[in-house]
């Protein structure tokens, strides 16, 4: 069967696949350019924008802001997050300052159903 998943996840899911094209797509850009010329902090800000690389990256970043508040919210009608609500908080505050633990906060909130 095959998973539901919330608007937020779907669009977690589309901003990654995304950025992961921009990525491969850039990668790819700096291989030619590299050949012709040295790359530069100036050559490489114009290829991560004409490449589309700097609007996914965002594009990413915003869709997991959502998924994170998505997940928050819907995480607190859960008996678990009653009775562990001052860790599973306490994580919630880390997510922007220790990137481990906003990782794995996106990882737990794509296996929410």
């Amino acid at each position: 069967m095959k998973p539901i998943y919330s608007k937020a996840q779907l669009g977690y899911m589309k901003a990654k696949t995304q950025f992961e094209k921009q990525a491969v797509f850039l990668e790819k850009k700096l291989e030619d350019t590299r050949k012709t010329q040295e790359i530069s902090q100036e050559v490489m800000e114009g290829l991560v924008q004409t490449t589309g690389f700097h609007d996914a990256y965002n594009n990413l970043v915003l869709a997991e802001n959502e998924l994170i508040e998505w997940s928050h919210t819907t995480m607190k009608h859960e008996k678990t997050y009653r009775e562990n609500r001052i860790a599973i908080d306490d994580m919630y505050l880390k997510l922007n300052s220790d990137p481990k633990m906003r990782a794995h906060i996106i990882d737990l909130a794509m296996k929410i159903r």
